[in-house]
């Protein structure tokens, strides 16, 4: 392994960190209980989570502050000063957006969401302290803490990516599976009673069923969130909560009633036939080129739906 990797590597598991993070995780998760606060900082509400784009404002801002502190004269240093304020004022939306998707992390993970937090946290001190020495008219000093306070934030930014794309924390869990296209059989129609849900298996995709007033809903058992098994989870109002951090999606469509969760639970069409339940991916909407040529004309003509098989 590289230096990096094995510098990741001991932190995953140096224990004595759960000391700290711990309690720190249990108080984030009963701040953000409320549904409209966990909806707003989990990304409920714009499809992905957003914690990532709230963080591009303070890097991009101190990047360039940086940037003029190194390549530019006395005429860009207002610029240079107002780019740090920006990153300041910024750094608070990403700050408690990170914190809602760092509390639902458990072990490893949340040991280095720790340790991420605290590089963050070490920049956000340094450039507070640089706009201090700036107002005061030391601008060598503010400088140099901004120049510290960069570094930091490329540590922290490190231990971001690491647990994104190596440990694969707060992704989509259902974008790879590979969901049936055709008729598949999953269950005997009789081993799902009114009221009743199970959990069965696709061609190796885990699918909830639930049946209300005789009717067949599906969706996928994985949650999006964190992989949690909505199958153990509880249903309420023709909805399924996860178990494990109190996702809430809707059997209809899949959609999400209450976060964490920001991707919805990929929804299938079902049918009886010949005694079982079989279910499908939906087929997608295509355009006939007679579709094509109207809209082309201007005529907003509805999508034709690929015929059933």
């Amino acid at each position: 392994m590289s230096t990096l990797q094995r510098t990741m590597h001991r932190i995953e598991e140096t224990e004595e960190l759960d000391r700290f993070a711990r309690p720190l995780s249990s108080a984030g998760q009963k701040a953000v209980r409320p549904r409209l606060i966990r909806n707003l900082l989990s990304g409920t509400y714009i499809g992905h989570p957003a914690h990532p784009p709230l963080t591009d404002v303070p890097i991009g801002a101190w990047s360039m502050s940086a940037m003029l502190d190194a390549m530019g004269g006395p005429e860009s240093e207002p610029a240079a000063d107002l780019l740090v304020k920006i990153g300041l004022i910024s750094a608070l939306p990403a700050a408690l957006t990170g914190l809602n998707d760092w509390s639902d992390t458990i072990g490893k993970d949340r040991r280095i969401g720790y340790v991420h937090a605290l590089a963050n946290s070490a920049s956000l001190t340094l450039y507070a302290a640089s706009a201090a020495a700036r107002a005061r008219g030391k601008r060598g000093m503010g400088k140099a803490l901004g120049f510290a306070g960069l570094g930091m934030l490329a540590v922290g930014g490190y231990l971001g990516g690491h647990l994104a794309y190596a440990k694969g924390v707060n992704v989509n869990r259902t974008a790879w599976q590979q969901e049936p296209e055709d008729w598949t059989p999953v269950l005997a129609d009789e081993q799902l009673g009114e009221g009743e849900h199970r959990t069965a298996d696709a061609n190796g995709v885990e699918i909830l069923l639930y049946r209300k007033d005789g009717k067949v809903y599906a969706i996928a058992a994985t949650c999006s969130h964190m992989g949690g098994p909505l199958g153990e989870g509880a249903i309420s109002d023709d909805c399924v909560t996860c178990p494990w951090h109190g996702s809430t999606f809707r059997f209809a469509d899949g959609g999400i009633e209450h976060g964490p969760a920001s991707s919805p639970q990929p929804c299938y069409e079902t049918r009886i036939k010949d005694g079982r339940i079989e279910l499908r991916i939906p087929p997608p909407e295509i355009m006939t080129k007679e579709d094509a040529e109207r809209a082309r004309m201007g005529d907003a003509t509805p999508l034709v739906r690929a015929p059933s098989t």
